[in-house]
Parts: C-alpha cells; structure tokens; sequence
C-alpha cells in the first residue's frame, strides 16, 4: 500500500527510499493515484506494461515511463540522489549550495546545479491564492556592496519588490512573495499586486511616488517609513531573504535570481508544514514540462550556488 513520506529526519527518509526502485515507486504511485489518462491521445484505458513503472495505452499503444513529461525526465544520475535534493532544498530551513550537494552525493557542480534549479521552477508560486487581508510592500536592493547610493539610486544591483500578507494579530507574517522587477516605476511595482494582492486587500506601504497610479486599483495607504520601526514585519523578512542569499549562495547571478526567490518563498511560506513539504514538492515536479540542460545557463563554478 502507497505510503505518503511525511517528516524532516534523515533517517526515516533513509528507510523509506533506500535504493532507486522505492523512488520509482513512489513516483508512480503518485503520478497515477487518480487513474491513468494518456498523454498522447487522452485515453483512459490501459493495457498490461512490460515494464511495471510504466503505463501503456490500450488505443494507441503509447507507453509513458513514470519519468517522461516531468522535470525527472532524462535524469543523468541516480532517482535516489535526486530525491535527497528535493528533500534537502525542501525540508531543511536553508537549503544547500550546489557545491555541498555535489560532495555529498558524488557528482558534478554543475549536475547538482543545474537539477536543483529545475526543482527551483517547481517551487513557482501558482498564483492562485492572492493576498486577500493586511499586507505590507515594500522593494528591496540585493546584490555586492558598492560605494555610492544603497537605495534607489544604487547601480548593479537588482530591484526586488517583496508583499507579505500579516497574520490576524499583526505580528507574525503568514505568507510572503518577492519578485525581481526592472525598475521601481508603478508599471513593474504593479506585478506584484497583480500576481499575488487581491483589490480587497489593505496595502500599506512608504511614500514612494511608484505606488500612486496603482491606488486607483488597490486600496493603498502610503506612510512616511520611520527608519523601518513602522514597517518591522517586511523588512525583517527582507533582512532574512538577503542573509540566507549571502550565507548560503554567496550571490546568486541576475539571471537566476527569481528561482532562488522562489525557493526562499516556497519554503517560508510552509514553514508550518513540514511534515508534508517533501511529498508536496514531488506532486509539483511531476507535473512540471521537461527541461533540458541546454536550456539553463550554469552558473560560475567558482560561485557559491
């Protein structure tokens, strides 16, 4: 009978998938605990498979490998290892750097990079469920340390605009999203409302002259910030995005830096399910496309990523 992994122990996760046949079955446990549908044709029926990780199409004689169509397509080493990423990128607070994941598990930098960025992807927000009660924006600058301007004016950096939905008491955060923008003009703050706030939601934020157009669609208070005393909950998660960026990857590249946003949200925003992060992750990368490993521009290897 199909058991659910749940948990953050090693050990346990050890037990549960000691070698690639486990994984394999998990997968396809999961992939079809609904029913079986072809892709090819849309068909239902399914005849009896050679291979038991597989399914055939009764009409078209398709067979589907429980990896083909998801982002475990192709994968150029061990399901295994590729099951301790997910569960390491998603159970523990940080995560790991691809250069530790490479050490532990015996493959390439870039093997580890580029797989763990796949599962980056995964970890993209649906967009479905939008801030609906008190939320706080603010943006944010990251990147090196530069002489001259910090803030707004500040070169070589990239502009993150960061909307965290308060709890019910005001003093914790129950969800957050970040996302990199161009500039800090109303038409790229606007994408974060679009994607993530609900025009229900009340929006407070700084006097910015960014936010005014968008007024006239979201419900919006602009105060004066108070060197951040007033404005404590986003900044705090801010403090928190950029230490994690700069313990863990060091820096992460322009390019790449919505996936590591992701990952950061992802996880912040299941923090209090722990227990079912690791399956939840699973169910996310089976039904992601294929993803080539012509098509992500690896990092430096002499980058902490």
């Amino acid at each position: 009978m199909f058991k659910k992994f749940e948990g953050q122990n090693i050990f346990s996760f050890m037990e549960h998938f000691p070698d690639d046949d486990t994984c394999k079955s998990y997968l396809y446990e999961s992939r079809w605990k609904s029913g079986f549908k072809c892709p090819k044709c849309g068909s239902t029926e399914e005849h009896h498979s050679k291979d038991k990780y597989s399914k055939r199409c009764k009409n078209c004689k398709h067979t589907v490998s429980v990896t083909s169509g998801t982002i475990f397509h192709k994968l150029k080493f061990s399901l295994r290892k590729a099951f301790y990423i997910i569960f390491e990128m998603s159970t523990t607070t940080k995560g790991s750097s691809s250069p530790v994941l490479a050490k532990k598990l015996g493959i390439e930098q870039k093997t580890a990079w580029r797989f763990s960025h796949k599962v980056r992807m995964a970890m993209k927000s649906s967009e479905m469920y939008p801030f609906e009660a008190d939320i706080e924006v603010d943006e944010t600058y990251i990147g090196g340390k530069e002489d001259g301007n910090q803030g707004r004016g500040a070169k070589e950096k990239d502009i993150v605009v960061v909307a965290v939905e308060k709890t019910k008491n005001d003093t914790g955060i129950k969800r957050a999203y970040a996302l990199k923008i161009d500039n800090t003009g109303s038409q790229e703050l606007m994408k974060i409302f679009e994607k993530h706030i609900s025009s229900e939601a009340n929006v407070k934020t700084d006097k910015w002259t960014g936010y005014s157009p968008i007024k006239k669609l979201w419900n919006i208070e602009q105060e004066k910030s108070k060197g951040g005393e007033n404005f404590e909950l986003i900044h705090r998660f801010i403090m928190g995005l950029k230490q994690w960026i700069r313990g863990i990857y060091h820096k992460v590249s322009s390019e790449h830096l919505q996936s590591y946003l992701n990952e950061y949200t992802y996880r912040f925003n299941r923090s209090i399910f722990k227990e079912t992060i690791f399956d939840n992750l699973i169910q996310r990368m089976l039904k992601e496309q294929p993803i080539m490993a012509a098509s992500l521009k690896l990092c430096s290897p002499n980058l902490k990523t």
